[in-house]
């Protein structure tokens, strides 16, 4: 482990020095010091008088103060650091799914004929297919991205649990974009090389979300957690809105490997500035203000403890008998049942059932996902509002689940018995829309009910959804043998059918409180007896205020006796209980 960290340190710091000579060329190049690297200090004889301070260019405790010659990089530097990371981790989505699109466009130009329509109504060939590879080994070579992300869910969780979570997302999407670029030489090959390509890409991107949850147990303030989680996911959608398109123009204008190469280099050079820019933990980063340090790991209840750097055996047998834990898993799977029914089979659907040719309007066939993911950070906003200001955790978490999910299922048995395909597709929009805002019910509620273990939890309940995933386009095959309009309307009313089961299992046994099992007991063995001896204890994330023990519930504020809102700007090191947690009314106004 000591050479592992040593080899990343060489990493980041070769990729620092590579961001100065970049951001260099974006920012003013001769800043007037007396304008732009002043400020006010107090003489040293205690008068109120004060003078300007010189602070020369090439302060690197200032060097966040230069300015950019454009106002949108301004914009970004002066977000807060815990923003700058889910936007960043959203783009990384996006290109993930990205690198998931480019197979399903590029094989279409890789195994058919390039023709061409005369005026006499003959057909032309200008180019024969390149690959002579069958419908079957399309299929596979398509699916198999999914059995490698299958297998590394639950493991993806507990890397990302036990190992900084930033430098697995980064680690797995560098990896899937370098994979990206071997594909056009492995496809001259074999389509078996292709396959091993793929199943690999899988395997290290079935990481990323549980990844992902790993980053927000640390960054994300529990009032917060829906809308940076929410942020972080929209990539997802964006990237099937976008990465579909995209690699369609690059075929038809360039060739079928531009697709390939584009997504791998792009994901590389995010890779190298996720690696110089995000950082486990707040404490650690070196640009990050002091207030918003504060606020963070105040508000998560983060202790600088030894239980909080020491890795604990994951509960696994209370994770399977938890009651909330099998409520997200459910839903996963139930969201997961629609999205890939409408990645597979949304252009069969239209061309079977009502006879309609996407390819004529693909903005309008987009226009579903396109929709959600405007809808998911404008969900994720609202859920944390209302948390805020009105409902408890529980209550917000139920409303956006059941009611996405419920108005999804309404909407989909519109779309099954729709004979206009405008009509079918303003119901498959508005269904798909309204299925954003359950993002802000499950798929951060892990978050909600053990942060600490929030990747394992995410890692297992996608892994469900994955085989949603996989079981769905074989029951449309079974059901739509004939492709007639009666068996579209049998496959939307099972999608329908299936998210009125889960509003009713997560409506029963959904919760937005930590549990029990959610924090180590004093009695567990991975904890140094030490840690107890001197008086610290375990860290809570932002769901207890705790007492002296770190295990019980404090039934008063400790700052009570205090102004509300001061208190003194502790350091990590005098830490020793949760002071402000969203239990807490003094969170709300330090907030």
């Amino acid at each position: 482990m000591e050479y592992i960290y040593h080899f990343t340190n060489i990493i980041r710091n070769t990729t620092q020095n590579l961001f100065y000579k970049a951001t260099s060329v974006l920012q003013r190049s001769n800043p007037n010091s007396q304008s732009d690297y002043a400020e006010l200090i107090e003489d040293d004889d205690g008068r109120e008088h004060r003078r300007i301070k010189t602070i020369p260019a090439t302060s690197s405790k200032y060097g966040s103060y230069i300015p950019s010659r454009f106002q949108f990089i301004n914009s970004i530097k002066t977000m807060p650091v815990r923003y700058q990371t889910a936007f960043l981790s959203s783009l990384g989505f996006l290109i993930s799914f990205g690198i998931r699109c480019n197979m399903g466009v590029s094989v279409v130009a890789m195994t058919h004929n390039e023709t061409e329509k005369l005026p006499n109504g003959t057909i032309k060939l200008i180019k024969l297919a390149q690959f002579d590879w069958t419908p079957g080994i399309i299929g596979i070579v398509d699916s198999s991205f999914f059995w490698g992300y299958l297998i590394t869910q639950v493991p993806g969780g507990y890397l990302a649990a036990k190992f900084p979570a930033n430098h697995v997302f980064g680690f797995a999407l560098g990896i899937s974009s370098f994979l990206n670029l071997f594909i056009p030489f492995a496809a001259k090959i074999h389509y078996g090389v292709v396959m091993i390509l793929r199943i690999l890409q899988g395997l290290v991107e079935g990481v990323t979300y549980p990844a992902a949850h790993g980053i927000w147990r640390w960054w994300a303030p529990p009032l917060e957690r829906s809308t940076l989680a929410t942020i972080s996911f929209t990539g997802s959608y964006a990237g099937a809105v976008l990465g579909i398109p995209l690699s369609g123009i690059l075929t038809e204008y360039f060739n079928w490997q531009i697709a390939f190469y584009f997504y791998g280099v792009v994901g590389i050079i995010w890779s190298v500035y996720w690696w110089y820019f995000s950082y486990e933990r707040p404490a650690i980063h070196p640009k990050i203000t002091e207030d918003e340090r504060v606020y963070i790991e105040e508000s998560i209840g983060e202790a600088s403890s030894i239980s909080n750097k020491t890795w604990i055996k994951p509960p696994w047998r209370c994770f399977f008998t938890s009651k909330p834990v099998w409520a997200i898993i459910v839903a996963n799977f139930c969201r997961s049942w629609s999205f890939y029914l409408l990645i597979n089979s949304q252009a069969e659907y239209f061309r079977e059932a009502l006879d309609y040719n996407v390819g004529k309007d693909p903005l309008l066939a987009a226009l579903p996902h396109l929709t959600m993911s405007c809808i998911v950070p404008f969900a994720g906003k609202l859920a944390d509002y209302l948390r805020t200001n009105y409902l408890s955790t529980t209550v917000v978490r139920k409303i956006m689940n059941c009611g996405g999910f419920g108005l999804e299922a309404v909407f989909l048995l519109l779309v099954a018995y729709a004979k206009n395909p405008r009509l079918a597709i303003g119901a498959l929009t508005i269904a798909v829309g309204f299925s954003g805002f359950a993002i802000s019910g499950f798929n951060v509620n892990h978050l909600d009910i053990a942060p600490r273990y929030a990747s394992i939890l995410m890692g297992i309940s996608n892994g469900v959804g994955t085989l949603a995933g996989m079981l769905c386009p074989v029951a449309v095959e079974f059901l739509t043998k004939k492709g007639k309009r009666e068996e579209w309307a049998h496959v939307f009313l099972i999608a329908s059918l299936i998210h009125f089961g889960g509003v009713i299992f997560y409506g029963l046994f959904a919760s937005g409180e930590k549990q029990p099992w959610a924090e180590p007991s004093p009695t567990n063995d991975n904890i140094s007896n030490e840690t107890y001896k001197h008086g610290e204890q375990i860290a809570s994330y932002g769901s207890t205020v705790t007492d002296g023990s770190g295990f019980g519930y404090q039934t008063t504020d400790p700052y009570d006796v205090m102004p509300n809102g001061n208190f003194p700007n502790r350091t990590n090191q005098q830490t020793k209980f949760v002071p402000i947690t969203i239990e807490n009314p003094m969170y709300k106004n330090y907030h």
